[in-house]
């Protein structure tokens, strides 16, 4: 293990462990589960030649049942019922570790030809359970693919393997170029480069950098046969439809990313913040709307309701919005300055800095907003991060509120806006319960009912960066309505055999039914 290095980005001062995760992932310590699989329900098998086959052309290939476990565990609350009653989601697949594209590509060459399906796996920090092989196969482990192949200087640009785990990217983007991609989510040192291209993920900063698909420049596709592609590598065309934008959220389903190239920036010097109390959170909203819309795009604008203002700093009588922006000097004063004008207006400012020190401090520290409830056995923690228009947002914030603590078990819901638009904003709900432990996953299916049918009704994005997989495929079809039958079209276009990452993002499958359908 790397030790952790101190870097001069005024932000990277988070709790964070440089280097790659145990590929245990959350369960580390937990006893492989014996019992029948979660998630599972007509595993494909892989045949012994195509096993083979694959020995001959990858790095490595596993197919040990706990070892598969273990390669496969996720960070879904979906995945933990499970494992905590001692069935692991999908213990029934051939993990396969590639080591450069060229071993991607013939894998894939493999599968095509013997029908089996692929699942592209990497850190597995993911939440919604993409990764996770629901009808067995191959994992197809990336985590191999794991440098910076080059950086254009000039055009501040780099070209990057898709398995390359987050702090090890920008450490050495920070010690060795001197940028930084401005691109922090709260899995750092859990994520790779291409799971936060592949599922539309977002950093801390992002009203700051934007989100990754802001980033991206271009991108290495291997498809469904084996067969290679690169999309974009161009600041702006009118050439067409924009078709690296395919691949950027399709979470596997269209292609295997190996590669891709993304905007970086200067390390920034300098850095200030702001904090100021609200009577309300569509107050705070309404904020935050007029500090965007002015033009002032700081790093960070965070407004926490009641709840979540008390545990993370407390401050349990307001909701707690911080202003915090880095870079050129001129323009962060200009934009904090924007900020302090219109926070003024509804009340004092708070300790700006012991907030944003705290903040620094345990930003990174993933399920937070869970502090203070009790860990029982049948308790059940997850987020919801969704995005609408500032319009509909305070009114999506109250129904959601209320439809999930209106479901029996739960503790509490609570919320904080995190990433904002000129238009709008992301909205991430935390979610708890406690119910007895056998009937954990109904009340989980349950709150996530409840809240995305308040988000249908209003018309929201059911995600802003955590992405689809598992959890919101059930839901999809209706969301994005005659779309839908566009985003099938060109799945089946791009992988007519159906083997790329089956059961995801409601798509059909020729394997049989998800497991959440």
């Amino acid at each position: 293990m790397i030790s952790r290095q101190t870097v001069t980005h005024p932000f990277n001062r988070g709790r964070y462990t440089v280097g790659a995760p145990s590929p245990a992932g959350w369960a580390q310590h937990t006893p492989v589960g014996d019992g029948p699989a979660a998630l599972q329900h007509t595993p494909v098998e892989v045949p012994a030649e195509v096993v083979a086959e694959l020995r001959s052309a990858a790095g490595a290939v596993h197919t040990d049942r706990a070892e598969v476990v273990t390669r496969t565990r996720d960070w879904w609350a979906g995945s933990m019922i499970g494992e905590t009653e001692g069935r692991p989601a999908a213990p029934d697949a051939v993990v396969v570790e590639a080591a450069d594209a060229d071993q991607v590509a013939a894998v894939l060459r493999i599968c095509h030809r013997a029908g089996v399906p692929v699942t592209a796996s990497a850190g597995r920090s993911n939440v919604t359970g993409a990764a996770l092989p629901v009808f067995g196969g191959v994992v197809l482990d990336l985590c191999g693919l794991d440098r910076i192949r080059s950086v254009d200087r000039e055009s501040m640009v780099v070209d990057v393997e898709a398995g390359m785990f987050g702090d090890l990217f920008e450490k050495e983007l920070q010690e060795s170029y001197g940028v930084t991609t401005g691109h922090w989510p709260s899995a750092f040192a859990l994520s790779t480069v291409g799971g936060w291209v592949a599922c539309r993920g977002a950093g801390q900063l992002s009203t700051r950098y934007g989100k990754i698909e802001d980033m991206v420049t271009g991108v290495d596709v291997v498809h469904a046969d084996g067969s290679r592609a690169t999309y974009g590598d161009y600041p702006r065309a009118a050439a067409g439809p924009d078709l690296r934008q395919l691949f950027v959220g399709s979470e596997g389903t269209l292609g295997v990313i190996v590669a891709v190239r993304l905007r970086v920036h200067p390390l920034p010097e300098y850095a200030r913040a702001l904090a100021f109390g609200f009577d309300t959170f569509a107050q705070g909203l309404e904020a935050c709307r007029r500090v965007l819309q002015r033009g002032a795009t700081p790093a960070v604008l965070r407004l926490y309701d009641r709840l979540e203002s008390g545990v993370h700093f407390g401050h349990p009588d307001t909701n707690l919005l911080l202003i915090a922006d880095e870079g050129d000097p001129t323009l962060v004063d200009a934009a904090l300055a924007v900020g302090r004008a219109v926070c003024e207006e509804y009340g004092p400012e708070l300790d700006s800095e012991a907030v944003f020190a705290r903040w620094l401090d345990e930003r990174m520290l993933v399920g937070k907003s869970s502090d203070g409830f009790t860990a029982s056995p049948g308790f059940v923690a997850d987020t919801l991060e969704m995005a609408a228009s500032w319009r509909d947002l305070p009114v999506v914030y109250d129904e959601v509120v209320a439809a999930v603590e209106s479901v029996p078990g739960t503790l509490a819901a609570s919320a904080h806006q995190s990433h904002a638009y000129s238009d709008g904003a992301c909205v991430y709900f935390s979610l708890r319960g406690d119910v007895d432990p056998a009937e954990r996953r109904a009340w989980y299916r349950s709150v996530w009912d409840a809240a995305n049918a308040v988000l249908l009704r209003h018309g929201a994005a059911l995600s802003h960066h955590h992405g689809c997989g598992l959890l919101r495929g059930p839901y999809l079809p209706e969301a994005l309505g005659a779309g839908f039958a566009t985003f099938t079209a060109v799945k089946e276009a791009l992988d007519p055999t159906g083997i790329l990452n089956p059961g995801k993002l409601g798509l059909p499958s020729r394997f049989g039914t998800s497991p959440l359908s």
